[in-house]
């Protein structure tokens, strides 16, 4: 699967809204986790709803240094290209 950054920020945006109720056009790459009120169940929801979207598994290192949509970005880029 070929995304560019704009696609994987599109689909991350997309999900951040399902998940934690949040409207998409509101996100921005230096949107962190924390502004978003998103508690550690919220962000494992989040981190699977990517996995599933993306069909891929993150790390358990990675997962644990995402506190952004910019993070999540370059987290799911270096997984797709691995």
């Amino acid at each position: 699967m070929t995304l560019d950054r704009t696609e994987i920020f599109d689909k991350v945006c997309d999900i951040a809204a399902d998940v934690l109720g949040v409207e998409p056009d509101g996100l921005s790459e230096a949107t962190t986790f924390d502004d978003l009120d998103a508690n550690s169940l919220d962000r494992l929801q989040l981190v699977t709803a990517m996995e599933d979207e993306f069909d891929i598994e993150i790390d358990d290192d990675k997962l644990m240094a995402i506190n952004s949509v910019a993070e999540a970005i370059d987290a799911i880029e270096q997984t797709l290209e691995a």
